[in-house]
C-alpha cells in the first residue's frame, strides 16, 4: 500500500468469530496491537543499554468497511503520522491479503508512558529518531 512500509500479516482464527460467523469487532484492536508490536520491534528495539520506552493507548478511532472471516489472511498496514512531546499517531489499514479489501481503517493516539511512576513522559530522543528515518517524517 502506497504510504505504508510496515505490514504484519496474520490468519482469523476460529476463536475471534461471533455468532454471525464474521470477526468480533473489539479483536480488530487485538490486531491492531499485534501490529504495533511488531513495527516496534522492527522499527524501534532493540534500544540501547540504559534506555526504556514504553507506551499506552489514548485514543483510538475505528471504522469498518467490510467483514474478515475465519481463515482469512490479514495485512495490518501502518504508519506512525506524528510525534508530538509524549503521543504519537498511528495509521492503520486492515485488508483482506486475498482480494485487497479494506476491512478496517483506525487512527490511533499512543502515548509515552513510564510505568514506576505511571505518567506520561517525553518519547525518548532515539525512539524517536528511530520513527522518523523509517517513516521519513520531517518535524
Amino acid at each position: 500500500m502506497d504510504g505504508y512500509k510496515f505490514v504484519h500479516s496474520l490468519r482469523v482464527r476460529y476463536s475471534e468469530i461471533d455468532g454471525q460467523k464474521i470477526v468480533f469487532n473489539a479483536h480488530y484492536l487485538t490486531y491492531i496491537d499485534v501490529a504495533i508490536t511488531e513495527y516496534f520491534r522492527e522499527v524501534v528495539r532493540p534500544l540501547p543499554d540504559g534506555e526504556e520506552f514504553d507506551f499506552v493507548l489514548a485514543k483510538v478511532v475505528l471504522e469498518f468497511k467490510g467483514s474478515a472471516y475465519l481463515d482469512d489472511i490479514l495485512n495490518i498496514y501502518c504508519r506512525t503520522v506524528r510525534l508530538g512531546n509524549s503521543s504519537f499517531t498511528v495509521q492503520f489499514v486492515i485488508q483482506r491479503d486475498e482480494t485487497k479489501e479494506t476491512i478496517v481503517l483506525a487512527e490511533v493516539v499512543y502515548v509515552s508512558y513510564d510505568v514506576h511512576t505511571r505518567r506520561a513522559v517525553p518519547i525518548p530522543p532515539v525512539v524517536r529518531e528511530r520513527i522518523r528515518a523509517f517513516e521519513g517524517l520531517t518535524d
